[in-house]
C-alpha cells in the first residue's frame, strides 16, 4: 500500500482505473451474465483486466464487485454467495497488484431495487444488504470503499451508514451519477447532494458515469464551490453510439487525457473513467497528469444550504368536487368508462353525458385494462372533462413508466385540470393482447403514492422544490378478497402512510369479506369506495372468480347459471349488483359502478337502488 490515501489526495491528484464491464463485454461476456460471479468462475479474466490498468499507471484499482450485493446476486441464484464473491474480488485485485504501489478500492454499486419511499425494500433491509457486502470487502482487506453510480440519495445514505458501521476507519469515496444538467437521477442538484454527502460522512464526494467529460466538468465546477473535501470525477468515455448493434464509446484516449488536466485544474483530486474507459484511456490520462504537474486547487468551505421547504398543500375539499364530497363524508359515486381501442370517442362521451345526467359524481377511466392497447386514459380524461364537464378519475399505473416519466405525466395532468387519481401498480403486459411486450415497473403503487404526495407538497422525488404543488386527490386500490389478507392490509397501511386519501375496492360480491377488510383497516381508515360489478353472464361470473381471482360466492354463480337468456342474465347481474350496493351503503363512503361491455344503462340501473334521479331512456344508451 503506497501510504495514507486521504493524505496523498492533499498532495497530488490520484488516478483511478477505468471500466470493468466494458472490457468484459469486449471479451465476449454477454450482459446477461453475472459479472461479479466471474471472480469465482473465471478469475484469470478478472486478473487480466486488473493487470491492464496497473500497467497503464492506475494508482487505484477497483474490485470486480459493483453488483455483488444480495439483491443483484439473487437474480442469478447467488444470493448466498455474497461473502465468497466479494472476498474473491479483493483477493484477485490484491494478488495482481502485489508488485505495484497502488490502493485497492472496494467497489459498491446500487442494490438494483427501489427502496422506500419509492419501493418495497425498507431502509433497514437496504442497509443490511450494504453491510453484508462491505463487511466482506473489509474482511478481504480493501484500502478504501468506492460507492459509485448511485442515482438516489437515500440509497447512498444507507450505503454510507453501513460503511461506517462496518469499519469507520475505511475512507469512503461517495459518487452519484448525474444527467446532462448535473443533477442526480432523483432530481437533486449539486447544491443538494454535496452537503448531504458531506453530512453523512463521505471522505471524498463527486460523480461518475452517465455523462461524458464536458457535462462532468460543468458539474465538478459546481461541486468544488460547495465543499472543501476532496472531490472525484469519473466520466464515461463520451456518449455511446450504436455501431453495428453494439454500444461504442467514441471519446479518444487523447480527448479523455485533455479533460483529466481540466478536471484537476477545476479542483478534482481523484480522476478516473467509467463506461467505455479502457487501459489506453488511463495510460494517456496518466501521461497528461504527469506532464502537466497537475495539482488540484483547494476547495471552498461547505456552503450552508437551506433544506427544501414543502409548499402548503391544498385542503382536500378544495382540490376537486370529488375531494369536497369525500371530505364532507358524503356518499360519492363513480362509473367506470373504458378507453376505446381506436380514436372514435363518441360512445364514451355520450356515456359520460348520460351518467352525468343522473347525478354521478365522476367518471373513472382505467389505464388500458388488462394491458391491452387502447387510447391513453389521460387523453380521454382531458377530452371528457372538456366536452362533458364532469370530473374524471385518472387510473394511473406504474407500468411502462420510470420515475422521471411518472413525474412528467403527473405534472402535465395537473396542468390540464385533472385532479383525481387512483394509483395502482398495473398489470404486466403479458396479461394483455401483446404477450411479447415488455414492461417497466420502476416503482409500485406505494412508491407512486409517495411521488404524488410529494408533488402535492411542491417537491420532486429528490425533495427539490418545483414551485406551487399539484392538487391531486390521491386514491389507491384495495382487494378485500385476496387469499393473503394480512399482506393486503400491510400494503394498505403503507399506502395510507405514503399519503393515500381514499381507496376503491375490487368488485364486491361477498359482504363478509368487505366487512372483515374494513375491520382490519380501522386503525388506518380512509374513505373507501366499494367496487360494484353488474355481471352479464354465468361465464362472466366464472371468469371473475377463476381467472381474475375475485371472490364470487357459489350462490351468485348459481343465480347467474339459472338465467334462461342473455337478457335475463344481464338483469340478474344488475339485481345482484343492486343488492350489493344497498348492503354496502352503510359501510363505505361511496361506490364505483362498472359498465361491462360499455352498457352504461346497467350502471345506472344499479345506481337506481340508491334512489338516484334519472332522466332520459336508459334502455337506449346501450
Amino acid at each position: 500500500m503506497p501510504g495514507n490515501f486521504l493524505e496523498q489526495l492533499k498532495i497530488a491528484p490520484i488516478l483511478c482505473d477505468g471500466a470493468v464491464g466494458t472490457l468484459l463485454y469486449a471479451k465476449g461476456i454477454f450482459i446477461n451474465r453475472c459479472y461479479d460471479e466471474l471472480n469465482l468462475s473465471q478469475p484469470d479474466l478478472i486478473r487480466e483486466i486488473h493487470h491492464g490498468y496497473l500497467q497503464s499507471g492506475a494508482q487505484i484499482i477497483e474490485t470486480n464487485t459493483f453488483g455483488a450485493n444480495s439483491f443483484r446476486l439473487e437474480r442469478h441464484g447467488l444470493a448466498d454467495r455474497v461473502r465468497d464473491i466479494n472476498l474473491a474480488g479483493v483477493k484477485l485485485a490484491r494478488e495482481e497488484a502485489k508488485s505495484f504501489d497502488v490502493w485497492i478500492g472496494g467497489s459498491v454499486g446500487p442494490l438494483g431495487v427501489r427502496i422506500e419511499p419509492l419501493g418495497k425494500v425498507s431502509l433497514q433491509e437496504a442497509r443490511n444488504a450494504f453491510r453484508e457486502q462491505i463487511a466482506a470487502l473489509s474482511e478481504g482487506g480493501v484500502d478504501l470503499l468506492v460507492l459509485e453510480t448511485f442515482g438516489y440519495l437515500e440509497e447512498i445514505h444507507q450505503a454510507l451508514q453501513a460503511a461506517h458501521e462496518v469499519n469507520p476507519e475505511l475512507p469512503v469515496v461517495a459518487q452519484v451519477t448525474i444527467d446532462e444538467d448535473g443533477n442526480c437521477l432523483d432530481g437533486s442538484t449539486p447544491e443538494v447532494f454535496v452537503p448531504r454527502l458531506v453530512e453523512w460522512g463521505a471522505d471524498v464526494v463527486g460523480c461518475n458515469c452517465s455523462v461524458g467529460p464536458v457535462a462532468m466538468l460543468d458539474a465538478m465546477e459546481r461541486v468544488r464551490a460547495l465543499t472543501s473535501l476532496p472531490i472525484v470525477a469519473q466520466p464515461n468515455a463520451g456518449i455511446p453510439r450504436s455501431v453495428e448493434g453494439r454500444n461504442i464509446y467514441l471519446c479518444s484516449p487523447e480527448y479523455m487525457a485533455s479533460y483529466a488536466r481540466k478536471f484537476v485544474a477545476a479542483g478534482v483530486s481523484l480522476v478516473g473513467g467509467c463506461c467505455g474507459t479502457t487501459p489506453e484511456h488511463i495510460r494517456e490520462m496518466k501521461s497528461a497528469l504527469r506532464v502537466g504537474g497537475a495539482r488540484a486547487k483547494t476547495g471552498a468551505k461547505l456552503k450552508k444550504t437551506d433544506e427544501p421547504v414543502a409548499a402548503p398543500s391544498v385542503a382536500l375539499e378544495k382540490r376537486s368536487r370529488l375531494g369536497k364530497k369525500l371530505a364532507a363524508g358524503e356518499f360519492a359515486t363513480m362509473v367506470e368508462i373504458v378507453p376505446p381501442k381506436g380514436t372514435d370517442i363518441h360512445k364514451e362521451i355520450d356515456g359520460a353525458r348520460f351518467v352525468k345526467s343522473v347525478g354521478v359524481d365522476a367518471i373513472n377511466i382505467p389505464d388500458s385494462p388488462r394491458a391491452s392497447a387502447r387510447m391513453s386514459n389521460q387523453a380521454l380524461s382531458l377530452l371528457m372533462q372538456q366536452q362533458v364537464g364532469i370530473e374524471t378519475v385518472l387510473h394511473y399505473t406504474c407500468r411502462d413508466r420510470n420515475v422521471l416519466g411518472i413525474q412528467s405525466d403527473l405534472l402535465g395532468a395537473s396542468a390540464t385540470g385533472i385532479h383525481n387519481l387512483i394509483c395502482i401498480t398495473g398489470d404486466p403486459p403479458k396479461m394483455g393482447n401483446y404477450p411479447d411486450a415488455t414492461a417497466v415497473f420502476d416503482v409500485d403503487a406505494i412508491g407512486l403514492v409517495n411521488i404524488v404526495h410529494n408533488l402535492n407538497c411542491g417537491l420532486d422525488i429528490g425533495g427539490n422544490p418545483i414551485g406551487a404543488g399539484t392538487a391531486f386527490v390521491i386514491g389507491v386500490g384495495a382487494n378485500p378478497g385476496v387469499p393473503n389478507i394480512d399482506e393486503e392490509i400491510r400494503r394498505f397501511e403503507f399506502k395510507v402512510q405514503a399519503g393515500a386519501e381514499y381507496a376503491v375496492t375490487q368488485p364486491v360480491f361477498d359482504l363478509t369479506l368487505l366487512e372483515n377488510f374494513l375491520r382490519k383497516i380501522e386503525h388506518c381508515r380512509i374513505p373507501v369506495l366499494a367496487g360494484i360489478w353488474p355481471l352479464v353472464s354465468a361465464r362472466n361470473a366464472e371468469f371473475m372468480k377463476n381467472e381474475l381471482r375475485v371472490s364470487v360466492p357459489d350462490s351468485i354463480l348459481e343465480r347467474m347459471s339459472k338465467a334462461k337468456s342473455p337478457e335475463a342474465a344481464r338483469e340478474e347481474g344488475v339485481q345482484i349488483a343492486r343488492e350489493m350496493l344497498l348492503a354496502v351503503r352503510g359501510l363505505v363512503q361511496g361506490a364505483q359502478i362498472s359498465a361491462p361491455q360499455g352498457r352504461y344503462s346497467s350502471a345506472v340501473d344499479v345506481l337506481e337502488a340508491l334512489g338516484t334521479d334519472r332522466s332520459g331512456d336508459a334502455k337506449n344508451q346501450n
